[in-house]
């Protein structure tokens, strides 16, 4: 059990921008997460708005999107591995290209490979939402207008990947919410792994 634990560690530490002792640490939040509500070692949504903003009812697109995100095999649930990679995108160390195409991934609601307007203005006014911020319905429409003018470079109401990668590399603080520092000192907040690992870096 311990052997074949530590070799699915092996392979996601090639697979992602983590090393050992930092999934063995993210394993043991997901041990956490994944018992918060109902303890079947799978993070359902509800234990991840939870995790996120501390009370496991309601609706919020960006976790909506997030969750979705994060269960690649669309049964519902977030596993170990689909975890750690969806994770692996807000690492310190991942490639800013990989934050990008999250975040493009992310805007586009629909899954059409386009930002639309729509999909801008939801989110939008669910980051509001979340931050307790009201704007004016003209206000909003003049943020979601001046995006669309910056961002949709052949001006045909959509922005494509390559749009949205250069509109970010233009406003890179599009992206100060696609790294979380601490995961790169992930082991200090579970420092018993690094004691306890058999397995060397």
């Amino acid at each position: 059990m311990l052997f074949n634990f530590h070799r699915k560690l092996l392979l996601l530490f090639d697979t992602f921008a983590v090393n050992v002792n930092e999934v063995e640490a993210l394993y043991e939040l997901f041990k956490k997460l994944s018992s918060s509500i109902i303890d079947d070692g799978l993070i359902h949504k509800e234990e991840l708005r939870l995790a996120l903003f501390r009370t496991a009812i309601g609706e919020n697109l960006f976790l909506d999107r997030v969750f979705d995100l994060f269960d690649e095999k669309k049964n519902g649930v977030i596993e170990f591995d689909e975890f750690i990679h969806g994770l692996s995108v807000f690492h310190p160390c991942t490639p800013l290209e990989e934050k990008i195409d999250f975040a493009f991934k992310l805007y586009d609601l629909r899954q059409t490979g386009f930002i639309e307007r729509e999909e801008v203005k939801q989110m939008v006014i669910a980051i509001l939402l979340e931050s307790e911020m009201e704007l004016s319905d003209d206000l909003l429409e003049q943020i979601i207008d001046k995006t669309f003018v910056d961002a949709d470079a052949d001006k045909d109401g959509k922005i494509n990947a390559d749009e949205w990668k250069a509109f970010v590399m233009r406003h890179p603080s599009l992206l100060k919410n696609m790294t979380l520092p601490y995961l790169k000192d992930i082991t200090t907040v579970f420092p018993s792994f690094i004691f306890n690992t058999e397995v060397e870096d």
